[in-house]
């Protein structure tokens, strides 16, 4: 491709709306373009590299024994309604009512639909094993979409999904699409992280995301790097540090007077942190939620919200306290009626903790649990940070930041049992297939390539995903000699298979060289009156600043062997 004749031309000045590293470079280099917020049209250089992660992605599916198929963006939204996610999206979901005014829904993912596939497909245990995948365009009303490719409304996402008949055959499953990521990202020349997970509105057992390690990154990773234990901070534990441990002390109230948060109350009583109980007051599908933590813990939102199986959780509001009959700031499960409790299990770590008395500036000493309260839901629901112990080994934990990839979990019989997917087994009973779920958000990934590889000039590729391998200059194309020779190169390029983007057009070398480094293809080839005198072209590597004038007669090979 001529660089005159490419329909998109860089730009000089960094977009006002580019967020992060990969949105200013996609932008810049006319990877992309934004048709509106969270919609992006791919342009011819963007489009090659996401065609080349998705053939880099059939390639490795299609050997692990996957088949690929194609399933409608519209869904019926019964089909949501008997599985109820249309509550766990909420307003993420995408829906419309077409001319009979049945309600359709654009799919976010496609677990209904290849469910309800599959169900008319599959008849016995011989039917099974199936792994079925898709590249489809998917559909997210995002509340902020930000950072480019990363949170979008539209993208497109490989997603596939496992039948099996039973967990000890899921697990091969499972095991053999973990192989298949991991080559996956390896021929795309990116080093991922596996990390555990949360599953998410989805739901599952298992559940890894593979992580792209870089400083601008939007999810934060716990990781251990004695014993190579990873997670998303979401998903995190640790071990908690235990407290003082005595014998139990009557309850005794005492003032507080003005004290409303833990630093104020622990300096107060002269008692650590870890001595205190915090309370922290939630809705849950508008129902009121207090969560009891120690004092020297924070409340993971994700965790919480797992245990109790809520479609939406947020802090309560200042209304749903006060008519709780709830004081903010002096509140404890102490005597607490009508209110679902959870307590995290750091409480029990401990004794005679400092509570508040659901008095204005009162509290409680030597507060135990369970003799003095009870809880509906005890589990772990703190937020680990780094610091904290890890949970295999005991060692420090340490922190990172990380882009996601990908995300695989084990789905089980949730949608089977609820969508009547089942086969017969080897004794002639029904059964309800067992499922996987696997994703790879194409844009995304190509958009953490960016955010991993590049500097102050630009992108730098690497080289699997490059839109073109060389980028041939002509310096002085106003000189015959130098369009020869060079129009001669980019003619022979072609014609032995290598991808050649050729900037033909009459500017200025500061101007060629800044768009060939913004541009971040690997190999960047020079001709020009000086390289000629040398029978030859100067080449350099995009992620180096040294060059190397190499002889024409000998360049395509040498070339070939550099890439």
């Amino acid at each position: 491709m001529r660089v005159s004749r490419l329909l998109t031309k860089t730009l000089r000045e960094v977009p006002s709306e580019a967020e992060t590293v990969s949105h200013h470079y996609l932008l810049r280099s006319g990877m992309v373009h934004q048709i509106a917020a969270g919609v992006y049209a791919y342009l011819p250089l963007g489009w090659k590299v996401l065609r080349k992660i998705e053939n880099i992605i059939r390639e490795e599916l299609d050997s692990a024994g996957a088949q690929e198929i194609m399933m409608p963006v519209l869904q019926p939204l019964e089909l949501w309604e008997k599985t109820q996610r249309h509550h766990a999206f909420g307003k993420a979901l995408f829906t419309l009512t077409d001319r009979r005014d049945r309600t359709l829904c654009l799919g976010p993912t496609h677990e209904e639909v290849v469910t309800e596939l599959v169900r008319h497909q599959v008849r016995s245990y011989r039917d099974l094993p199936l792994l079925i995948y898709q590249l489809q365009t998917k559909f997210r009303d995002e509340p902020r979409p930000r950072a480019g490719l990363m949170r979008v409304r539209e993208f497109t996402m490989m997603d596939l999904y496992s039948f099996d008949t039973n967990e000890e055959a899921l697990d091969i499953s499972y095991q053999k699409m973990r192989k298949a990521y991991r080559n996956i990202y390896e021929r795309c020349g990116l080093p991922t992280l596996e990390v555990e997970a949360d599953s998410g509105a989805i739901g599952g057992k298992d559940s890894h995301e593979f992580m792209v390690i870089t400083d601008t990154g939007e999810d934060e990773v716990i990781r251990c790097t004695t014993c190579e234990y990873a997670a998303n901070v979401e998903k995190a534990e640790s071990i908690k540090p235990a407290g003082e441990r005595r014998s139990l002390e009557p309850v005794e109230e005492v003032a507080t007077p003005g004290m409303k948060s833990i630093e104020e109350v622990a300096d107060f009583l002269q008692v650590p942190r870890n001595r205190t109980m915090k309370a922290v007051f939630y809705s849950a599908d508008g129902n009121l939620v207090f969560a009891a933590i120690r004092g020297d813990l924070d409340v993971n939102e994700i965790k919480l919200k797992n245990a109790l199986k809520c479609t939406e959780l947020q802090l309560a509001s200042e209304q749903q306290v006060r008519l709780a009959g709830l004081v903010a700031g002096s509140a404890s499960p102490v005597g607490l009626t009508g209110v679902k409790v959870v307590a995290d299990d750091s409480i029990t770590l401990g004794t005679n903790f400092v509570a508040g008395a659901n008095r204005p500036d009162r509290h409680l000493l030597n507060v135990n649990y369970p003799r003095d309260f009870k809880v509906d839901i005890m589990q772990d629901i703190a937020a680990t940070r780094a610091g904290y112990a890890c949970p295999r080994c005991g060692h420090v934990l340490t922190s990172t930041r990380g882009v996601e990839v990908g995300h695989i979990f084990k789905l089980g019989t949730l949608f089977s049992n609820t969508l009547g997917a089942f086969f017969l087994d080897n004794e002639g009973r029904q059964q309800p297939i067992v499922m996987g779920c696997y994703g790879i958000g194409v844009g995304r990934l190509m958009a953490a390539a960016i955010e991993q590889n590049h500097d102050d000039q630009g992108i730098i590729w690497p080289a699997p995903l490059a839109p073109y391998q060389v980028y041939l200059c002509g310096i002085g194309m106003d000189k015959t000699e130098v369009a020869t020779a060079a129009d001669s190169l980019y003619e022979d390029l072609r014609a032995n298979g290598v991808e050649v983007l050729y900037d033909d057009r009459a500017e200025s070398p500061g101007i060629k060289f800044n768009d060939a480094d913004l541009l971040g293809i690997p190999l960047r080839v020079v001709i020009s009156p000086r390289t000629l005198k040398q029978q030859g072209a100067e080449v350099k590597r995009r992620n180096s600043k040294e060059s190397q004038i190499m002889p024409l007669d000998d360049l395509i090979r040498q070339l070939k062997s550099w890439s």
